[in-house]
């Protein structure tokens, strides 16, 4: 498996196939992740409090463990994507 460690050692991709046979047999370094996750970000924001059932929670925080994220980072990730799909 080859290690990632810096964005410019991800070509860019004619297809959505080439990209995943790429990704079949590399992945991201943590550290290079977790740069990734803690630049500021420039944009506004706005602060809200969500209610989860602890398990749920500890179900979430595990899979974004499992993928070298942070999981508040994941939850904005698929709510982004789901409105893509509702509003598209």
């Amino acid at each position: 498996m080859k290690n990632i460690t810096t964005w410019s050692q991800v070509p860019r991709f004619d297809s959505e196939e080439e990209e995943a046979e790429f990704w079949k047999d590399a992945r991201i370094d943590s550290r290079l992740m977790n740069q990734a996750l803690l630049r500021a970000d420039n944009r506004e924001s706005t602060t809200i409090t969500l209610r989860f059932d602890p398990r749920m929670l500890a179900r979430i925080k595990r899979v974004a463990r499992s993928r070298y994220l942070n999981y508040q980072s994941m939850i904005k990730q698929w709510l982004s994507e789901r409105l893509e799909k509702e509003i598209g």
